[in-house]
């Protein structure tokens, strides 16, 4: 991949993970760019409107309409980690197939209205119980076999952060 395909697939750059826990005005920080991104995205989608979202970000890149929908995709995933992790002792988690999940007719057929309402109210969901961890709960974790990786509540919380901001760059890159 050379720089400038590298620069389209991660607009924001690559994630990076906390490898010491997190301050609380940190976890705040992140929490509130989580409560955040349901009306950011949603004023992403207007900004590029109805044939831009049909086109990709990149060369061989979901569309538009595809990325709003991963993203509500993506973060109902997260939410459901994160209630594992609480409530089981490192559980291993279910990984899925991203790009498949974004081919299925739902995607094509949902109007991105859809998904963005199911963000809104997935995120103050979310959101809700994020305040409410305790420093020992944010250090509770998950195994995620696809990457053979156990990661923190905090880090995981970081990844999402930017997840959101990364995927709000690819519409921004629609604009352009």
């Amino acid at each position: 991949m050379n720089p400038t395909d590298d620069a389209l697939k991660y607009p924001i750059g690559r994630p990076q993970l906390p490898t010491a826990p997190l301050t609380a005005a940190e976890r705040t920080d992140l929490i509130q760019q989580i409560a955040d991104l349901p009306t950011q995205l949603t004023a992403a989608a207007k900004a590029v409107d109805g044939v831009g979202l049909e086109r990709p970000y990149r060369p061989g890149g979901w569309n538009g309409r595809q990325v709003i929908h991963h993203v509500a995709d993506s973060h109902m995933n997260a939410y459901v980690r994160f209630r594992l992790a609480l409530t089981e002792d490192n559980p291993t988690i279910k990984p899925y197939e991203e790009a498949a999940w974004a081919e299925l007719p739902d995607v094509a057929a949902s109007p991105i209205t859809v998904s963005l309402t199911l963000l809104e109210a997935l995120h103050s969901r979310f959101v809700s119980l994020l305040h409410h961890l305790t420093d020992e709960q944010w250090q509770r974790t998950f195994y995620h076999p696809g990457n053979q990786r156990t990661s923190t509540l905090e880090q995981t919380l970081a990844l999402y952060a930017w997840h959101g901001r990364h995927h709000l760059g690819h519409l921004q890159l629609l604009l352009a």
